[in-house]
């Protein structure tokens, strides 16, 4: 029989959240602003898994390209608590949908698509 691959989805934290939406696991660094913590409804926040000040600040200046954040950010996410809560997030996958929450605008060009290609393959 043949694995399902995990179900792992992209939303805003901003959206209301849907009973489809599994655990529902926070991925951005700095909580949400003008959210209040019982509305998010966010099962998980693990820090580890966002990017770094130093690499959100060079993407969202004039020298970032996606292509060379997302290079960057793959090789934060192999450090020894990346990767641990990487894993464990993986584990999670198998076995329950799981909701990447995001504040950016614009999660098609963020963090969250390598976050999400990572938990999937």
């Amino acid at each position: 029989m043949a694995a399902t691959a995990p179900d792992v989805r992209v939303r805003r934290v901003y959206e209301d959240p849907s009973p489809d939406d599994g655990v529902r696991v926070l991925v951005d660094r700095l909580w949400p602003r003008g959210l209040a913590k019982a509305d998010a409804r966010i099962d998980e926040w693990p820090k580890a898994l966002t990017p770094s000040t130093e690499l959100r600040r060079w993407y969202h200046g004039p020298d970032g390209d996606h292509d060379e954040f997302r290079r960057r950010y793959e090789t934060e996410l192999e450090a020894p608590e990346a990767a641990a809560s990487l894993a464990r997030l993986r584990a999670l996958a198998e076995t329950r949908t799981i909701t990447l929450l995001t504040a950016t605008k614009h999660p098609e060009t963020s963090h969250t698509t390598v976050l999400r290609d990572r938990l999937t393959h």
